[in-house]
């Protein structure tokens, strides 16, 4: 059964009635009160309720609905989405962003832990294509659900991070301990179709997509901290950026 929420609508504000209602079913969602899942009011009910045109209620949800925040399936109305994780294009890791998100701490599964050669992951990092790096292969889970297959190259300075250590915490705040803070960096983001291992960790079909992230981070004195090149569900995550004028 749908929750009723309490909104109030203030109609001697200048603010449009579709806005109120939309922001406040968004803190709803956001703080908890509606949960991944739960089935939303019937617009219908709602304009009843609230006094409301259903233009002005239809309005306020598809808002939602844009955000990602709420889904309208045929057949099933509408519900609260699965919580997506927003990540700014600073320079946080994962672990980070979900510590910073709530909920559920994270997970990882470390796949591979090798001292490696890799001539894309060097070239980035500008060192010597022969460098022999500490290459990582993780899965990121929170909840019941893995969210990210992670893989980074680390310089040998890096290379005594291990298994354990990646088990309980972030990358970032390992190599923050060890006296490396990434103060910049080259990051492209993209999509692409999920490779066959993509789609059986990430439990996706062919045709859903990954959202990809590249990054060479280095620290204030310019030198290399690590090359990363990791995959995301898209339909869970979403990466933020500001621009300005320049």
């Amino acid at each position: 059964m749908a929750v009723q929420l309490d909104v109030r609508i203030d109609r001697d504000t200048p603010v449009p009635l579709y806005h109120q209602l939309a922001q406040q079913l968004e803190a709803a969602i956001t703080n908890g009160a509606l949960g991944p899942g739960d089935a939303f009011e019937n617009e219908v009910a709602m304009a009843d309720r609230l006094g409301l045109s259903r233009p002005t209620v239809r309005r306020a949800i598809q808002e939602l609905v844009s955000q990602g925040l709420l889904l309208r399936r045929r057949g099933l109305g509408t519900t609260v989405a699965r919580r997506q994780i927003h990540r700014k294009a600073d320079l946080t890791s994962l672990y980070d962003d979900l510590v910073r998100e709530g909920g559920e701490p994270p997970s990882t599964s470390v796949l591979s832990h090798d001292i490696v050669t890799d001539e894309v992951a060097a070239s980035a990092m500008g060192l010597p294509v022969d460098t022999p790096l500490l290459h990582l292969a993780r899965l990121r889970t929170t909840g019941d659900i893995v969210l990210a297959v992670l893989q980074n190259w680390l310089p040998p300075a890096y290379s005594d991070i291990t298994v354990d250590e990646l088990e309980r915490d972030g990358l970032y705040s390992l190599l923050r301990v060890r006296g490396a803070k990434p103060v910049v960096a080259h990051q492209r983001i993209g999509a692409r179709p999920p490779s066959a291992s993509e789609r059986k960790h990430l439990g996706l079909t062919p045709s859903q997509p990954v959202l990809t992230m590249t990054r060479a981070a280095f620290d204030g004195m310019g030198n290399p901290v690590e090359y990363g090149d990791h995959c995301y569900r898209a339909q869970d995550y979403a990466i933020e950026v500001t621009v300005d004028e320049r």
